[in-house]
């Protein structure tokens, strides 16, 4: 199984567009909010389920969650766009988090920087940003997981 994941938008979506049209299809999008809109546009424009979670510049898309809990291929991934987590500070409250839920992998967005840390047996990732990326670098990016046997993530520039 092999999910694109992208979060803080902002509004600007064609970047990613483009580039996941480049690479090999993603059998879903988790897209972890800012702006939820551009979830569903990625996924119009390339025909596969989306899983979109709100952020905190989503607050009248009341119709998605904050957080969501998914399964696939076995492995539990918990999904949020991460500000109610005080993100900015560290991640320690979303591994206490995904410890609780029994996640196998969290994901999160907010701080607009590329993060892939292994704790434990647990997986904590931030795919940074596609349009307002604030890494060191300014370089626009995106998240891949492949679960298989094995799980394997990796940042994706975008040019």
């Amino acid at each position: 199984m092999r999910i694109a994941v992208v979060s803080d938008t902002h509004g600007n979506n064609k970047g990613i567009i483009e580039k996941l049209s480049e690479i090999e299809k993603p059998d879903i999008l988790f897209h972890l909010g800012d702006y939820v809109t551009d979830g569903v546009a990625i996924s119009k424009a390339l025909g596969f389920e989306t899983i979109i979670v709100r952020g905190n510049g989503d607050h009248l898309h009341t119709e998605y969650n904050e957080d969501e809990l998914v399964e696939i291929k076995g492995k539990k991934i918990f999904l949020t766009h991460g500000h109610k987590y005080n993100v900015q500070n560290g991640i320690v409250n979303l591994y206490y988090k995904g410890l609780e839920l029994g996640s196998d992998i969290v994901l999160f967005g907010h701080i607009h920087v590329p993060i892939i840390e292994k704790i434990e047996n647990m997986i904590i990732m931030n795919p940074g940003s596609p349009s307002l990326p604030r890494n060191a670098t300014k370089i626009k990016t995106f998240g891949i997981i492949n679960i298989g046997n094995t799980i394997e993530t990796k940042i994706i520039e975008i040019n």
